[in-house]
């Protein structure tokens, strides 16, 4: 879940941060409660709905399928949008080492290679993928513990600048800065979505995902403010390696600003790791309920590999990087902002679903003080995702909702009837279930009539005629 969480962005968000001064920090632990109430409301959510999927699962027990399937779409587009973000920005920190010209040909070589590396770890089973993502975990997180303790000690007050720089109002500039730190939190849900491949999913999936995000969040703040009170305000902002240079400051000389970008290499690979095995998960669990294509189900090996959920996510995400990368700043900023909002969607929806079953049953279920406890968290992490939603912009919101709508003719399309006839294994169209559902209260009707009207009925012409166009076999 750690692993997840912290990518390539933890890397850049203090000179994210920097405009808008300290009032930043304020902005990051309003973000931080957030994450913490839908991390619990994750928790509670997976002990009483058990098996992978997550966010999708947790919808269609509450809401019904249609709710399932939009959030699994707007999940699944948030997973490939996301890696193909976090796999540009990856190239920034590879290219301190390597194609330091920066020729476009290398980059995109260099993304597809972090694209498909962690593709091929998921392909050789989920075993491979927990091993590998350990030991990027603990090399990326060492770098990041190290700013967040020693790195306290060479903070001074006269680096942080005006503690509201930004210019608009301290709601504006909270509310802006809030909606940047939010992408650092996108991630947390992750061990709800594959807890159908934990041990003991109802004791360690709630425990990953609480402790996991207050592990992120201590990383988080006493990073940020590290790097805020030891690089001065006015060159953090144009910083493109806001870490290196505090970590330079700290050490110094420059070697230690290349240990910082070796970690930021290893945290953009392991988090990548992390993000194609749930690129599969989500859609599998959907296409398992007839919400997704069938291909989604597909797996191979003894360990069930999801191949396809693998290869076809990978491939998107290799085709937005390709066609996005002479745009870097423009359309990376695009699909980060659209990664939030699509994250965001099915944050809501999972929280209303905590928030109607404790409607429903909590007072059946849970003593007072649970309930209470309960109640208000659920409410917190709806408000959040509400104002995550908001913070994520017009233009964002307007593209976004779009892209999520997209999915109503996928879900048509997958609802068709089609049966397979016997025999011939050719598809065929079957009655709907408003077809089936219309027949069932029309044979109501008709029981509930006199036998003898019943008997005209059945003897009248349109019946005898459809009766004698109808094969025999299909009475």
């Amino acid at each position: 879940m750690v692993g997840s969480v912290i990518g390539t962005g933890v890397f850049a968000l203090p000179s994210a941060l920097a405009p808008y001064g300290p009032i930043a920090l304020v902005a990051f632990a309003l973000v931080t409660i957030g994450a913490l109430a839908l991390a619990v409301t994750f928790g509670r959510l997976s002990e009483r709905v058990p098996g992978s999927g997550g966010p999708y699962v947790y919808a269609r027990e509450a809401f019904g399928e249609f709710a399932g399937f939009l959030t699994a779409w707007s999940y699944w587009i948030t997973a490939w949008a996301g890696n193909a973000a976090i796999a540009v920005a990856w190239v920034g920190y590879v290219e301190v080492f390597v194609n330091r010209g920066h020729h476009t040909g290398g980059s995109i070589a260099i993304a597809l290679a972090g694209l498909w590396v962690p593709a091929v770890v998921n392909l050789t089973g989920v075993r491979a993928v927990g091993a590998f993502q350990v030991v990027t975990t603990v090399l990326k997180f060492l770098p990041l513990a190290f700013m967040g303790t020693v790195g306290l000690l060479f903070v001074k007050s006269g680096n942080f600048g005006a503690f509201n720089a930004s210019g608009t109002s301290a709601l504006g500039a909270v509310s802006a800065a809030g909606a940047i730190a939010l992408f650092s939190y996108i991630g947390l849900e992750t061990a709800s979505v594959a807890a159908g491949r934990v041990r003991d999913p109802r004791r360690n999936v709630p425990r990953a995902t609480v402790y996991g995000t207050l592990a992120c969040a201590a990383i988080y703040l006493l990073g940020t403010l590290a790097v805020f009170g030891t690089v001065p305000h006015a060159r953090l902002g144009s910083s493109t390696a806001p870490f290196t240079d505090a970590v330079n400051t700290v050490a110094g000389g420059h070697w230690a600003g290349d240990l910082v970008a070796a970690a930021a290499i290893v945290s953009g690979i392991g988090a990548l790791n992390g993000w194609t095995l749930i690129c599969a998960e989500m859609p599998m669990a959907a296409a398992r309920d007839g919400l997704f294509p069938a291909a989604f189900t597909k797996v191979r090996g003894r360990a069930g590999v999801p191949a396809f959920g693998i290869v076809s996510a990978t491939v998107l995400a290799s085709v937005l990087t390709v066609v996005s990368y002479t745009r870097f700043t423009q359309v990376f900023t695009g699909i980060v902002l659209l990664s939030v909002l699509t994250a965001a969607v099915p944050y809501l929806v999972a929280a209303a679903a905590q928030v109607l079953w404790l409607v429903q049953h909590g007072r059946e279920e849970l003593d007072r003080r649970r309930l209470l406890r309960d109640t208000t968290v659920a409410v917190a992490a709806l408000a959040f995702s509400y104002w995550s939603i908001q913070g994520s912009g017009y233009q964002t919101v307007y593209y976004g909702l779009f892209t999520i709508l997209l999915g109503i003719p996928a879900y048509i399309w997958l609802k068709r009837p089609r049966t397979r006839t016997a025999g011939t294994g050719v598809l065929t169209e079957a009655p709907s279930t408003w077809t089936a559902q219309a027949g069932s209260a029309q044979a109501g009707r008709e029981e509930s009539r006199p036998a003898a009207a019943r008997g005209a009925r059945r003897a009248g012409l349109p019946t005898l005629l459809r009766r004698a166009l109808t094969p025999r076999h299909q009475h």
